[in-house]
């Protein structure tokens, strides 16, 4: 079932959900949405993050509903979403927290249900989601937040030395080579030699 629904007017006082969104509505009355959520409310963004440094992160989002063509030309709904966040996460070269700015700026467009959303999504440029169930905007922001994680997160610089093998385990602050053990055969040499 296509949607031919045109768009309603702008409504001033709408109280949507962003945990339980009825996408339609909101792109035919053209709704915007934003907001800070702490770090601490995205679980699987956390358990990326270094240490306890994600309590004070912040993650802004905005979203705005459309309503316009798809391809086929036919009224669609689309949504609009933009996320940032500066997430801290450990170095994998020096093994220190690096704090990594996440950004999600992407259109998403909603058909009726979920082997629509599956079949078009194959073939499209837009990402392609079903209006049911309603979607949770934090779900799909940690989502797109999470892809944007680098696999392995490093510093550009690291901000001090990086032990580079187990070679280097044995140097000292300074970075020399620790003095060499005496070898323990030579001791025996010389007992032989008396």
């Amino acid at each position: 079932m296509s949607r031919t629904l045109p768009p309603m007017k702008k409504a001033a006082n709408v109280n949507w959900n962003p945990q339980r969104l009825d996408v339609a509505a909101f792109a035919q009355a053209g709704g915007t949405l934003s907001g800070d959520e702490p770090l601490a409310h995205f679980d699987r963004l956390v358990a990326e993050s270094a240490e306890d440094a994600t309590r004070q992160v912040p993650v802004s989002w905005s979203v705005q509903g459309d309503w316009r063509a798809g391809p086929s030309g036919v009224g669609a709904v689309w949504l609009h979403l933009q996320a940032q966040a500066q997430v801290p996460v450990t170095c994998q070269r020096c093994l220190k927290p690096v704090v990594l700015p996440l950004g999600v700026d992407r259109w998403f467009r909603f058909v009726d249900d979920e082997a629509t959303a599956a079949a078009e999504d194959e073939d499209s440029d837009e990402d392609v989601l079903a209006l049911e169930p309603r979607p949770n905007l934090l779900d799909l922001m940690e989502d797109e937040l999470l892809m944007e994680l680098p696999l392995v997160p490093m510093h550009e610089v690291c901000p001090g030395p990086v032990v580079m093998s187990a070679g280097d385990l044995g140097a000292d602050a300074a970075g020399a080579a620790p003095a060499e053990a005496p070898n323990p055969f030579a001791a025996l040499a010389d007992l032989k030699k008396r």
